[in-house]
């Protein structure tokens, strides 16, 4: 099935959580496919880049389906707002340590790397925890300073530009919960799981004027 004018394409590319952002995405009623189509990618209104799963599995099955190109053209070039959620976060950085070294898609001037933290806590992050506003983002206008997140990684992103974070989140240490740069966006924790406050960042990305 090919994506209608406009609509908003999730970005199938075999990693996790498709059936729980679907259902999120039916839960706003916008127009939406679920597509590893390049076609569908580039007159997409808007992208969704989910994910759970190891970086390198994800990179090469973003290769293995031929969507590296149209996914730079569509974000780069034609400058379509793509949130990244999870893994779908990670590969926007540059490269990951995750099982040896990886090259990201490299939007964003950043590294992926795995938790700094002491025995006393466990890897993976795992739960529920609150994010810390450092910088306006339009998609968490109406999101209260502390609000809660549903969060599962054990890898954070080290962002070269502080200005990219705007929202940070406190496991051991203080990591980027959120960031932004021009038309991409990314969040560490899964919004589809995490109730109303993810419900407000979704329907802000899919409603506001981002270009």
């Amino acid at each position: 099935m090919s994506a209608p004018e406009e609509s908003v394409v999730v970005v199938d590319y075999g990693m996790g959580n498709l059936r729980s952002v679907s259902k999120m995405m039916d839960r706003t009623r916008a127009p939406f496919i679920v597509s590893d189509n390049p076609a569908d990618i580039l007159k997409a209104r808007r992208l969704i880049l989910p994910g759970v799963g190891a970086f390198g599995i994800g990179m090469d099955n973003l290769r293995k389906r031929r969507l590296l190109e149209p996914l730079n053209e569509a974000v780069q070039v034609k400058r379509t707002p793509l949130l990244g959620i999870c893994l779908g976060m990670e590969l926007l950085a540059e490269s990951s340590e995750e099982h040896g070294h990886h090259k990201g898609l490299g939007w964003l001037p950043a590294d992926v790397r795995r938790f700094n933290i002491g025995p006393e806590l466990r890897i993976p992050h795992a739960g529920w925890n609150g994010i810390h506003h450092i910088a306006a983002n339009p998609l968490f206008e109406g999101v209260a300073e502390g609000a809660t997140f549903y969060f599962t990684h054990s890898y954070v992103m080290d962002c070269r530009d502080p200005a990219l974070v705007t929202a940070t989140c406190d496991y051991g240490e203080a990591f980027a919960a959120v960031v932004m740069k021009d038309n991409v966006f990314g969040c560490q924790f899964h919004p589809e799981k995490s109730q109303r406050n993810g419900g407000i960042v979704i329907h802000r990305f899919l409603l506001e004027d981002l270009a």
